[in-house]
């Protein structure tokens, strides 16, 4: 036998040499996993050869991750497979649950578009451009994305390098207003130093004086104001801006006006600003502005786009109006409201017991004026508790304590119950019922109710002469739509806007109504909170059709 050549302590040499030379190796597969071992030299047949490690790069791994910009690798999906510590913080998010995200929950709507594009090209070949970066607030960050694909174990992947631009913008506008400063001296002094034709000059005056004109109403006004460009950066604020927030230009320029809005008040202000770009409709919110003290007021901000004669928008004009003390007299007067009506509540209850017991008296026979008399003040009390209730029902909502009950609720019978009361209640018009039966849907039937009469209410109040209402129900993808139409005297556009404001009432001359304008606002409010819509479709003198959308059960 071939064992019989070895001595047994030299198969106890051959053994230990065995043992040692396994230990080296699993003390060589540690380190590889360890990233620590960046190549490996083997002797084979051919001599040394030296094999280097592609996942083991451990230099360039530290450099990763320390470097200043934001790196990620993402597959095909968008799926983040890699992220370093300061895409994280850039994002305001640890690092552990940046990885496994689609990158594309941190573009905003206004850079979707770009972003796609240069993922596009950024698998067919190295690429760059600048696109806007959402943090987890809202707040946008401009930055340079850098695209190029690597090969790794498991397949291609795309590596993005993201560079904040932020101090870069800054810079530049900066350098902007040193150019444009720079331009208007070169241009004063070519104007000093050659003669212009006559229309040129006069056009150029004009145009100067236009803009000294902007400039002096911009600066002499109480609100603040800006101009900003198609994409949305801002290059223009009036002196009351800077008068209000402290702030120099540089820092509120292109879109660092962010810093001077509320936290809370920031990603509504983002959203609708965004939504005004891009579909060139007025920009309009309420939000709260820093003020230098860093004590904050409400203000109205509304922008308007200035358009070419193609009807491209060149820029836009805003301003931003102080509400604060307006907000705080409106509250003062919804506290009053509600106390006021409050106290008004216990005197009525008893008025209205007394008349129900003047009319309930048996003794002897009231004489029928005494009846009649009582019989009109019994309706006046009626329609005063009803404004009460709605005093009472807005100083809720006001106070956010608008609370009921919600149950199933068989629309369709409940909508009978509200037909057969009106009859009574409008002898003189005709009620046309369209109803579908057993609707059924989850609610409070005593505020749908209050809904259903308002509108009634309302298409009786305003019909002069055609006395058709139509009741109708359509149940459609799960939603059923409840709909009260009248033949009166119709809505404007600008009433239509207005229609579910608190204390609005429409106006007419050919026609005088009561009330205090609040019965469509508590709808509005009731109705939200069945997590419906409610609106309305109308034109000027030919009627109104006031509706409301909720989930049915299935």
């Amino acid at each position: 036998m071939e064992l019989a050549k070895y001595t047994y302590e030299e198969l106890l040499q051959q053994n230990e040499e065995l043992r040692i030379q396994l230990e080296e190796a699993n003390d060589t597969i540690d380190a590889i996993r360890n990233g620590q071992v960046d190549a490996l030299i083997v002797k084979d047949a051919d001599g040394h050869q030296l094999y280097t490690l592609k996942t083991a790069d451990q230099t360039y791994r530290v450099f990763i991750e320390k470097m200043n910009e934001g790196a990620v690798t993402l597959n095909k999906d968008n799926t983040i497979l890699y992220s370093n510590s300061r895409f994280a913080a850039m994002m305001g998010l640890p690092l552990e649950k940046v990885i496994g995200l689609n990158f594309a929950v941190f573009i905003p709507e206004i850079s979707v578009d770009k972003f796609n594009d240069l993922m596009d090209k950024g698998w067919e070949e190295d690429c760059k451009g600048e696109i806007l970066l959402a943090n987890k607030l809202g707040k946008l960050t401009p930055c340079q994305l850098s695209c190029t694909t690597l090969d790794l174990d498991e397949g291609t992947a795309l590596s993005l390098i993201l560079t904040d631009l932020t101090s870069q913008k800054e810079i530049e506008w900066e350098l902007k207003i040193k150019n444009e400063q720079l331009l208007a001296a070169q241009n004063a002094a070519v104007k000093l130093n050659n003669e212009l034709e006559d229309t040129v000059r006069a056009r150029t005056n004009d145009l100067l004086i236009s803009r000294e004109h902007f400039k002096l109403l911009a600066n002499n006004i109480p609100q603040m104001t800006w101009t900003n460009l198609p994409g949305g950066e801002v290059d223009f604020y009036n002196q009351q801006w800077y008068n209000y927030t402290g702030s120099r230009y540089a820092e509120s320029v292109g879109w660092g006006w962010q810093h001077m809005i509320h936290p809370d008040d920031l990603p509504n202000t983002l959203d609708k600003y965004i939504e005004a770009l891009k579909t060139g409709n007025t920009f309009e919110v309420e939000n709260r502005y820093k003020r230098w003290d860093n004590t904050y007021r409400w203000h109205l901000n509304r922008a308007v786009p200035l358009r070419d004669d193609s009807g491209a928008i060149i820029f836009w004009v805003g301003t931003a109006t102080d509400i604060e003390d307006q907000k705080r007299e409106m509250d003062r007067k919804d506290e009053f409201i509600g106390v006021a009506s409050h106290e008004l509540k216990t005197p009525l209850t008893s008025l209205k017991g007394y008349l129900q017991l003047i009319s309930s008296y048996k003794k002897e026979e009231l004489p029928p004026v005494v009846k009649q008399y009582i019989g009109k003040a019994s309706v006046a009390v009626n329609k005063l508790q009803h404004l009460i209730n709605d005093l009472l029902d807005v100083s809720k909502i006001q106070a956010g304590r608008l609370e009921y009950a919600m149950g199933e609720v068989n629309l369709s019978e409940l909508m009978m119950q509200v037909v057969e009361n009106s009859k009574h209640i409008y002898p003189s018009h005709e009620l046309e019922v369209q109803l579908q039966p057993n609707i059924f849907i989850t609610g409070n039937a005593e505020r749908l109710e209050q809904v259903l009469m308002n509108f009634i209410n309302n298409a009786v109040k305003y019909s002069l002469a055609d006395k058709r209402i139509i009741l109708k129900t359509i149940v459609k993808n799960n939603l059923v739509r409840v709909s009260v139409t009248d033949f009166g005297i119709g809505l404007s556009a600008e009433q239509i806007d207005r229609i579910f404001e608190r204390f609005y009432r429409v106006e007419d001359k050919r026609h005088i109504t009561s009330g205090l304008g609040m019965g469509l606002y508590i709808s509005d409010e009731i109705i939200s909170n069945h997590l419906g819509k409610i609106g309305v479709d109308s034109e000027l003198g030919n009627g109104a059709t006031f509706y409301f959308e909720l989930p049915v059960i299935a």
